[in-house]
């Protein structure tokens, strides 16, 4: 079976947040992710450290022209899209930054 659109955003629904996706130049709009903020360690040098790696999923069809630059909003913080990865099954894994 392939899932559909309306599939992914029951999923979406069912486990996902709310944030404000604003491409340059354009409006804001509500979308539903599934966001994830983990730490990832870095080693190498004299002092190992940990760094943020915001990112989030969504429905490929809610962020059509989503590029680098762009701005999200969510749970009080404001990120910069940084990376855009269609997975060519209807969802996209999006990197940020925070400003």
């Amino acid at each position: 079976m392939v899932e559909t659109d309306e599939d992914r955003l029951i999923l979406l629904n069912d486990f996902g947040v709310d944030v404000t996706y604003t491409p340059q130049g354009g409006s804001s709009v509500t979308i539903k992710v599934i966001f994830d903020d983990e730490f990832r360690e870095v080693s190498g040098g004299e002092v190992d450290f940990a760094v943020h790696e915001p990112k989030f999923m969504c429905r490929t069809s809610d962020v059509p022209v989503i590029a680098e630059g762009d701005s999200v909003a969510y749970n009080g913080s404001s990120y910069e899209v940084t990376v855009v990865m269609s997975d060519g099954t209807g969802m996209t894994a999006v990197m940020l930054e925070v400003v």
